[in-house]
């Protein structure tokens, strides 16, 4: 079907003309809309919405509704799923929540901050820290990534280990729903035993049930003393024991434990400015470590003792600690630096996993073996959050291969790797959700009673299947 001319006619009297964009009258604004930020997923629409606030979203969901046309939220458009882009048919209208901006309440004495939308991560950290307080998610993209799209896709990010992922910081959400109303379940609540968790049905759910205009979260204290550590490890069976051993003695102060393969750190000291490698031999694997606290010494002191006693094991191959900012910086960008480089090597094959923690080693040998045996010499570009069990387990093409040879080859090897993830009780998507790219996967390889649960709920919210169409179920 086409968008009515009389429905985008009804929806720039409602929005004004800074609210709707057409893609007649200002295609080069449109276009950045229908792509994501990696290429990878692309389509077309007629015009972008672009509410200014929450009534302006109920109008536009309302009137799309009556009209039987599908919206596609969007917020940073930093997703690796497909998941905020539209169809390629031109029926769908993009659902840009950019211009929601507010930051409606923040309150340090009761640790919660209510937001719009469309604010971006990094200006919740900094809104935060502006009353001594801490919004603890991070992620690579922070800076372009908004309220509304961590949230609508559960993101994770380096601190889920000590802090949680996104439904564990979310008190409260306000929703327009498929028809137009607006639950206003905006509330800062600790404890709320009132039947279902609401706010827990559009956390993770991609925009298929509904929009979400703002969010009340959680903060926390402050933590501006960091000791950071690079450890170098024979394997990942040793960086999970490691783990364990960082537990023991470092307890709630240890907030990040990043694994790196040497791939991949090759690929970050060749290609990313200022990169250096801080041990002068290569080992085949990496953790960072990182403790966070308000008391430097005191830190420091704990990640000591967690080296020495990881070394009394013989887990450590070698060690080094950052002996401020500069260094710690320097470390850092040996792990967040892989996705930003990857691409020298060429197309990649993006797979961002969990297991059981404990079954980290098994995965990674069992998937070296079925990918070797798929395309010999498939470069593992493999990092990830150990302390969540969650592996971006990345491939590039052999090196002096043409690149069709990989993407000949794609189906294969992600069905070597997703095998074995379900094989060890694991999951397809740890943190980037399911888009359109994986959401035939899920179907594939999840438990059937759950999706077909899944397809109530969207049935029972959004009858007419217009919230983001051909996303996750």
């Amino acid at each position: 079907m086409t968008v009515p001319d009389r429905l985008l006619d009804a929806l720039t009297t409602a929005l004004g003309s800074a609210g709707v964009l057409t893609a007649a009258a200002s295609p080069d604004d449109v276009a950045g809309h229908v792509v994501d930020w990696r290429g990878a997923h692309r389509g077309s629409t007629p015009a972008v919405l672009r509410p200014g606030s929450t009534a302006d979203v109920a109008t536009a969901v309302r009137l799309c509704h009556e009209a039987g046309v599908a919206l596609v939220p969007q917020g940073g458009n930093t997703g690796l799923c497909g998941g905020c882009v539209p169809d390629g048919s031109g029926s769908q209208l993009v659902l840009w929540l950019g211009r929601m901006r507010a930051v409606r309440d923040v309150d340090p004495v009761g640790g919660s901050a209510t937001v719009e939308a469309g604010v971006t991560l990094r200006g919740l950290q900094d809104a935060a820290a502006g009353v001594g307080r801490l919004f603890p998610l991070s992620l690579g993209s922070e800076g372009t990534a908004t309220v509304g799209g961590v949230l609508a896709t559960n993101a994770g990010g380096t601190g889920v280990l000590r802090y949680g992922m996104m439904r564990d910081l979310t008190l409260g959400l306000e929703v327009v729903l498929p028809d137009g109303q607006v639950w206003d379940g905006l509330r800062a609540l600790r404890k709320d035993n009132t039947g279902y968790d609401l706010k827990q049905l559009f956390v993770g759910a991609e925009g298929t049930l509904g929009v979400i205009t703002a969010a009340t979260v959680r903060l926390l204290p402050a933590t501006p003393a960091r000791a950071t550590a690079w450890v170098a490890v024979h394997d990942v069976a040793a960086a999970v024991a490691l783990l364990a051993v960082a537990q023991e003695h470092a307890a709630g102060d240890l907030t990040t434990f990043e694994v790196v393969s040497r791939e991949a750190v090759g690929l970050v000291l060749d290609h990313a400015p200022g990169a250096r490698d801080p041990f002068s031999a290569a080992h085949p694997w990496y953790v960072l470590v990182e403790l966070a606290g308000s008391v430097t010494e005191t830190l420091g002191t704990r990640l000591e003792e967690v080296l020495v006693a990881a070394d009394e094991r013989g887990l450590v191959a070698d060690a080094v600690v950052a002996g401020g900012p500069a260094q710690r910086t320097a470390l850092w960008l040996l792990r967040e630096g892989v996705s930003e480089v990857q691409g020298h090597a060429g197309p990649s094959l993006k797979h961002d996993v969990t297991v059981p923690i404990a079954a980290l080693p098994a995965l990674v040998a069992a998937t070296d073996r079925a990918l070797e045996a798929v395309l010999p010499g498939v470069r593992r570009i493999t990092y990830g959050h150990v302390g969540d069990g969650n592996l971006h387990h990345n491939l590039s093409k052999p090196v002096g291969a043409p690149d069709a040879v990989l993407r000949d080859r794609a189906d294969a090897l992600s069905a070597a790797i997703y095998d074995e993830v379900t094989r060890l009780g694991g999951s397809i998507s740890a943190e980037h959700g399911l888009g359109s790219a994986k959401r035939d996967l899920a179907d594939v390889y999840g438990d059937p009673v759950e999706r077909e649960l899944m397809r109530t709920v969207k049935r029972a919210l959004d009858p007419r299947g217009l919230m983001n169409p051909g996303k996750v179920v």
